[in-house]
């Protein structure tokens, strides 16, 4: 007989709809399509808002007992090359919670929530 351990995905993994953000109104996040932010497996993922898309390498960790990503990103706004960084944490009450800088430019805060299990 052999024994399979099974190992839990960490509960932040998935896709996650961005439901506000503080630099910009819900007409401007949602103007391409659903505003999302994506984490998958092997530290990888990507992210859609306004007319800014990216790709993501994240890390995974806890800040104050709480599950938290961090990330840096490579994309592009309005066609135009960009980067930057982010970081989220999990709430109890199940919202990701986070903020997200560009390089030299924008920041903002943003909520989202899980759009489909793992």
């Amino acid at each position: 007989m052999t024994l399979r351990l099974r190992r839990e995905k960490p509960a932040i993994i998935g896709r996650w709809n961005i439901l506000e953000m503080s630099a910009w109104d819900e007409r401007f996040i949602h103007l391409a399509g659903q505003a999302f932010i994506e984490f998958r497996d092997r530290n990888r993922g990507q992210f859609g808002f306004g007319a800014v898309s990216g790709d993501l390498d994240y890390r995974l960790g806890e800040r104050d007992g709480l599950p938290l990503v961090e990330w840096c990103w490579l994309g592009f706004d309005e066609g135009d090359p960009t980067c930057g960084r982010g970081w989220a944490v999990l709430r109890p009450e199940g919202n990701l919670e986070g903020e997200i800088f560009f390089h030299e430019g924008d920041e903002s805060r943003f909520s989202a929530r899980r759009t489909r299990r793992r």
